[in-house]
């Protein structure tokens, strides 16, 4: 297949919406793998099992993110050289992030798997509740690496502009993991540890997907070679590291959160647990919109087309804004069928009608930070992600949460962190505008001495 820079031409609208809807229909479905556990568990009635879902994936979201991070690095850096035009240097690069990506998330896996119980008990879980979440947890959590090579394949695809290919892993993985939720949740009778088993199979079926697509559709993963890794160890961490810490901060945040809503009760924390399920389906969109940015935004840096870089990133605003009403809309229309789906309790039903009827609409705001991080990740100043994203999860979190909450009480709770989304929000797309700003500048004056050096030799 050739690997041309399709990226660098055609309508950058038409690019962010397709990138985005494929992106977004690859994370809804992994999503919506959550949020089918969630419904199946909670038809056992124990609220319990619900809550404990809920804390551990506050943890299995932390790896998620660092998968995500890895991710963001291999759509970083194979997009800039595929706008280049340099194909070797993108295949070193992917194979290369790839075994970083297998050595990392092992690594993981060693130090967190025998503290299972401990992290849980940090956040707040005690009881029957702990005892779930940890059984869901040490079965689920063998599966980081699988899930870390699924993403880096699909960044890869994306990075080339195959946006359809990139989603098939997680649409492969969500279709693996409802089909067998029910089996291992009711015919065996296995509970939250049927859960737990069913996402652990689904995970490794995202392997055999982008491997596929990677490998034999684009034949790009060069032969691995050690020093060559070690060249580009340091090219990788310089996006991962940082990558790694922007996305540290979103689990971070919903720490702080299910840890801080953890004192009005069980019913709060299992009102939190699913409105955590109803977000990414209801907004993948919205969260598919940085890896979608990335390899758009990438490819046009390579190509150096800033024209087209000013036009990403609005085109990406008015996909967000337009996509932001349509979705909150549908949401507080169906207020009452998901009250009713989940089975909530009075104190749960309360949370999730205040969550739809007057915060889903800071995801907007939201948006324009992940379109921030985006620019900031494949421009090559990931570090002001990662400032803007703890910024975000720190005081634009904590503070303002136990603010609200002292009047508000649990639903204080979701005020105050939409209205630091709000503002964190502003500021990054502010702060992403003016660096584009600035590289098409340099780059102006780069160009300039060059051309008057000329200039006046033909004198």
């Amino acid at each position: 297949m050739p690997h041309t820079a399709k990226l660098i031409q055609g309508s950058t609208f038409k690019h962010v919406v397709s990138m985005s809807a494929t992106g977004a229909f690859g994370l809804m479905c992994m999503f919506l793998v959550d949020l089918v556990d969630m419904l199946f568990l909670s038809m056992l009635g124990e609220k319990e099992a619900v809550a404990a879902v809920g804390f551990a994936s506050s943890i299995m979201f932390f790896t998620i993110s660092l998968s995500m991070a890895v991710s963001i690095s291999a759509t970083a850096l194979v997009s800039k050289a595929v706008g280049e035009g340099n194909i070797e240097l993108a295949k070193r690069r992917a194979v290369n992030v790839l075994a970083f990506g297998i050595f990392f998330s092992t690594a993981v896996v060693w130090m967190l798997w025998p503290n299972i119980s401990n992290v849980l008990l940090y956040i707040g879980a005690t009881g029957r509740t702990l005892d779930l979440a940890t059984g869901y947890l040490q079965i689920l959590i063998i599966g980081m690496p699988a899930v870390m090579i699924g993403m880096i394949g699909s960044g890869i695809m994306r990075a080339l502009g195959d946006a359809r290919r990139a989603m098939y892993a997680t649409l492969i993985g969500g279709l693996v993991n409802a089909v067998l939720d029910p089996i291992f949740i009711f015919a065996f009778g296995l509970g939250v540890q049927g859960a737990a088993i069913a996402s652990l199979i689904a995970r490794f079926s995202m392997v055999a997907v982008s491997y596929y697509g990677v490998v034999y559709i684009h034949k790009m993963l060069g032969e691995f070679d050690l020093m060559d890794f070690f060249k580009d160890a340091m090219s990788i961490s310089v996006i991962a590291i940082p990558a790694m810490l922007t996305n540290l901060s979103s689990p971070l945040a919903n720490a702080i959160v299910m840890e801080h809503t953890s004192t009005f009760g069980d019913d709060a924390v299992a009102a939190v647990a699913i409105i955590g399920r109803i977000i990414p389906v209801v907004f993948g969109g919205l969260f598919a919109l940085s890896g979608a940015v990335g390899p758009i935004l990438g490819q046009n840096y390579g190509a150096g087309r800033f024209d087209r870089m000013h036009s990403t990133i609005s085109s990406a605003v008015i996909y967000a804004f337009a996509y932001c009403v349509i979705l909150c809309v549908g949401l507080y229309q169906a207020q009452d069928w998901l009250v009713s789906v989940f089975n909530a309790t009075e104190g749960s039903a309360e949370l999730i009608r205040f969550f739809a009827t007057f915060v889903s609409f800071s995801f907007f705001f939201q948006s324009l930070l992940f379109i921030a991080i985006a620019v900031f990740n494949n421009l090559g100043k990931p570090l002001n992600s990662t400032l803007l994203n703890f910024g975000r999860a720190t005081l634009g979190t904590w503070p303002l949460i136990i603010i609200f909450s002292l009047f508000m009480g649990a639903e204080g709770v979701l005020l105050g962190q939409a209205i630091g989304s709000v503002i964190f929000g502003c500021l990054g797309f502010y702060m992403a505008r003016n660096y584009i700003a600035e590289l098409e500048e340099k780059e102006a004056e780069a160009i300039l001495p060059s051309h008057s050096h000329s200039y006046n030799e033909i004198l």
